[in-house]
């Protein structure tokens, strides 16, 4: 048996590299059923991160359906999201260069349908009896202004009708099986989808207008997610009415819940179309739900509400969808990557589809997550993910502890994940400790968790961040003269705050993150433009907590070195909140590297990129905590060293 060599954390060398990470792994998405066809997209960082639709036959042969250079990806809201459908073999899809819709029949050229203008389109379905489209429409044509959001039908020779306008936004228009009603999402600014939402139905007359529109559930203090239909045309949803977001139906009129559980059937709506349920028939549905930190697919019987378990070895599920015998979803675990996956309902038989890697790891090599739950500021409770350093090949000396890297999610209404990641695996092989922290305001824990939140940003996640690093310092499992902190987005602004008004961490890298909050809500799109009303208060209002909660204005409290990365056509979080910070720590003569990437927006999808990325980040952590680097790394430039 061959001994681990002994070396410092951070020395390790691993199999997970960068180039596995990104030449050789895609990224999975939205899913579509079409009869026995099945249909999802794949994002290819190989391919400098274009999307494309492939189709898996009954005959279960895979091909791609887009040709060059089309890319599958729609900019409504600037997340996108739904971006394609399916309807008796011909793809409808949104091209991320123009935002046209296009129409494509397999083996053949995408024909445009919708004009050339600054209009975007997502969330589309098909109107069998006129030949239409109906989708969200999000009007960019006029300069200087918010974009314009409705519901629109277009037809397929590119004229339109709104069907709906005068609300902020609007999401998941769903047509009843007899084509009789159309069911819609809306909300208004200052809420965000999960904060509150409108369930509203309408009739769909007979020249395609909609008329007795009537709003059935939801509110300003209600999120509704996922309205469908179910094929005896009675609609279902997920509201949180009680605090979570369970499944309910309406019926004759009347609102029934089906599930009354301290669960989340819902999920934040960052991006259009997600979906957690879906029917094999009337009387049954297959739904996911998720109670601390772990998915579980589930079966319903709509008529007496039982539900019952359907196992499967996944630990993250989404994207469902389903048809008659058949659910196919993405699913993941601690063990196995992302994966497009298909149950059979008659035998219970799981198949995977396609996997987001074909890489296989030795399990050696790879460190399993523990979830844990640690005190917090004012009596609280706050709930993590931490990852040990895990790598056969290597032992450290008995008086050494690892460093420890404390992500903090985007969203900041999202979730760390349980999941096989490589992204975190590539840390953790190498010798360096790493917490995935669920800080308040995170999803799954019920809306009062994420309420938490409110008006606290930037303290109550920075303060779980915190207190998660000394918890695990405190067990003598990290070392507290090795903490570092890193973010993207909203987990760039925990990021960047936990490092300006703390000393906990030593170094920080921040993935496009905010620093000035007053430049945010002056400058940012449309879907979050008043987010942070909620988050931190109303503006200008309570400017001066926005000024006090800005990074960028209290620079002089700065003490230790960061790293950033930004996308230049970034529009979430627009360069210049990053320069401004990287100009601050220059002049202030503070270890500093900054990497900007043309061609990129909020996410980077090139696979150069990605790896530029994180080989840069693992070079600055070894120059700042001493650690000798196991492979040859490109150097960057840190100034002030």
């Amino acid at each position: 048996m061959i001994q681990p060599k002994v070396a410092s954390y951070g020395s390790w060398k691993s199999p997970i590299t960068t180039d596995l990470i990104t030449a050789r792994t895609i990224g999975l998405g939205q899913i579509a059923l079409d009869g026995e066809d099945v249909y999802w997209s794949e994002f290819r960082p190989s391919e400098q991160g274009r999307t494309v639709i492939v189709k898996r036959n009954i005959n279960h042969q895979i091909q791609d359906i887009t040709p060059v250079p089309f890319n599958v990806r729609t900019r409504v809201h600037e997340y996108g999201g739904n971006s394609f459908f399916v309807v008796d073999g011909t793809v409808y899809f949104s091209n991320f260069a123009d935002q046209r819709l296009y129409r494509q029949q397999i083996n053949t050229e995408p024909q445009a349908i919708t004009p050339e203008a600054a209009v975007r389109y997502a969330d589309g379905i098909f109107e069998r009896q006129r030949h239409r489209i109906i989708c969200v429409s999000e009007d960019h044509t006029i300069a200087g202004r918010e974009p314009i959001n409705t519901l629109v039908s277009l037809g397929l020779a590119g004229d339109s009708k709104t069907l709906v306008s005068g609300n902020d936004f609007y999401a998941s228009p769903r047509l009843s099986p007899d084509g009789s009603r159309l069911a819609w999402l809306a909300w208004n600014h200052p809420n965000m989808p999960w904060d509150g939402t409108q369930l509203w139905v309408g009739e769909l007359l007979a020249d395609g207008s909609l008329g007795n529109t009537q709003q059935i559930a939801g509110g300003l203090s209600e999120s509704i997610f996922q309205p469908e239909w179910s094929s005896d045309n009675n609609l279902y949803f997920i509201s949180d009415r009680t605090g979570w977001w369970n499944l309910y139906r309406w019926q004759d009129e009347n609102i029934e819940a089906l599930t009354q559980m301290e669960a989340e059937f819902g999920c934040p709506l960052w991006v259009l179309g997600a979906s957690t349920y879906g029917f094999e028939s009337a009387n049954r549905m297959i739904c996911t739900y998720t109670q601390q930190g772990i998915w579980y697919l589930a079966s319903l019987d709509t008529t007496t509400s039982q539900l019952k378990l359907l196992p499967t070895p996944y630990t993250e599920i989404s994207g469902v969808k389903v048809t008659a015998g058949k659910v196919v979803f993405r699913a993941s675990s601690p063990t196995e990557l992302t994966a497009i996956v298909q149950l059979d309902l008659a035998t219970e038989k799981l198949e995977v589809l396609r996997r987001s890697s074909d890489v296989t790891i030795d399990p050696g090599y790879l460190s399993l997550p523990q979830s844990i739950e640690y005190p917090t500021a004012n009596g609280q409770t706050a709930y993590a993910i931490f990852y040990p350093p895990k790598n056969r090949d290597y032992t450290a000396l008995e008086t050494e502890k690892p460093p420890l890297i404390v992500k903090s999610h985007g969203g900041p209404t999202a979730a760390a994940s349980s999941n096989l990641s490589f992204m975190i695996q590539y840390w953790t092989s190498r010798g360096i400790a790493v917490l995935d922290v669920n800080y308040g305001g995170s999803t799954g824990y019920g809306r009062e968790y994420r309420q938490r939140l409110d008006g606290q940003w930037g303290i109550v996640d920075v303060d779980d961040c915190v207190f998660g690093a000394l918890y695990l310092v405190n067990i003598g499992i990290v070392d507290g003269e090795r903490l570092a902190i890193s973010g993207s987005s909203a987990g760039g602004y925990t990021t960047l705050c936990a490092l300006t008004f703390g000393n906990t961490f030593k170094v920080g890298a921040s993935y496009y993150g905010v620093s000035d909050l007053e430049a945010l809500a002056r400058d940012t799109h449309k879907f979050e433009s008043r987010y942070l009303e909620r988050l931190i208060g109303a503006y200008p209002q309570q400017r001066q907590i926005y000024q006090q909660r800005s990074p960028i204005n209290h620079t002089e409290r700065l003490a230790c070195p960061i790293i950033f990365f930004q996308g230049l056509e970034d529009k979430v979080v627009p360069p210049n909140q990053t320069q401004a910070m990287v100009t601050a720590l220059q002049t202030k003569g503070l270890p500093v590297a900054y990497l900007p990437f043309e061609g990129e927006q909020h996410g980077f999808r090139k696979a150069e990129n990605i790896k530029k990325s994180l080989e840069a980040e693992l070079f600055f952590y070894s120059r700042i905590f001493s650690f000798e680097l196991s492979e040859p790394i490109e150097p960057i430039i840190i100034e002030n060293t």
